[in-house]
């Protein structure tokens, strides 16, 4: 069996999502998103649909009961958000495997860092959400040095995969600040010594 992360059901309408906004719907595309293989979402996900049944966990308008036409320029989609993770996806062959899942120290219970890596190393991604929708967090975490036989004071090269900027981090330990309404989440790629950039 295989692990398949749904964001969302056409007959489950959490209560996180209807009472989070945007913010909530971004967290929860990228954690389902790499932190799996398989993923996938509820047709209005992408919309931030989560009108609910009056004090109930189910869909106003769902489409178990009618034909929906969306908008998909509706205001406030995350429709950007699955693209950049589809591709970022696509093209990173360490979001391929389910066994290669790694989490690391980050000092903040607000923050998840987590890893997933190639058995070769040459595919590396790190990957930082801010799990509270409403409040901006930040945390020192730590970068895996060690699967790279570099040393805690080690230099590595990233790709920030969500601006597209390349910079360096010297030292296992890096900081990073995850606002909900701005950047909710980074992905990273390592690039550590000796491998193009």
């Amino acid at each position: 069996m295989r692990p398949n992360y749904y964001v969302n059901t056409p007959d489950i309408n959490p209560v996180p999502l209807q009472t989070s906004g945007r913010p909530a719907f971004r967290t929860r595309a990228v954690l389902a998103s790499t932190l799996s293989p398989l993923w996938g979402l509820y047709s209005g996900f992408e919309l931030c649909e989560a009108t609910p049944i009056p004090g109930r966990e189910e869909y106003l308008d769902s489409e178990k009961y009618e034909i929906k036409a969306w908008d998909w320029d509706r205001p406030g989609n995350i429709r950007e958000d699955v693209t950049r993770l589809n591709r970022i996806r696509r093209e990173n062959p360490a979001m391929w495997d389910f066994t290669n899942l790694d989490f690391h120290p980050a000092w903040n219970d607000n923050v998840l860092v987590y890893s997933k890596i190639t058995e070769t190393r040459d595919n590396a991604i790190l990957i930082a959400v801010n799990l509270d929708p409403r409040q901006a967090h930040g945390c020192n975490f730590e970068i895996p040095l060690w699967r790279f036989g570099l040393d805690d004071n080690a230099t590595i090269g990233v790709e920030d995969l969500v601006s597209g900027s390349r910079f360096v981090w010297t030292g296992k330990v890096q900081h990073v600040w995850l606002d909900p309404q701005h950047n909710p989440y980074a992905i990273w790629r390592l690039v550590p010594p000796g491998l193009p950039a």
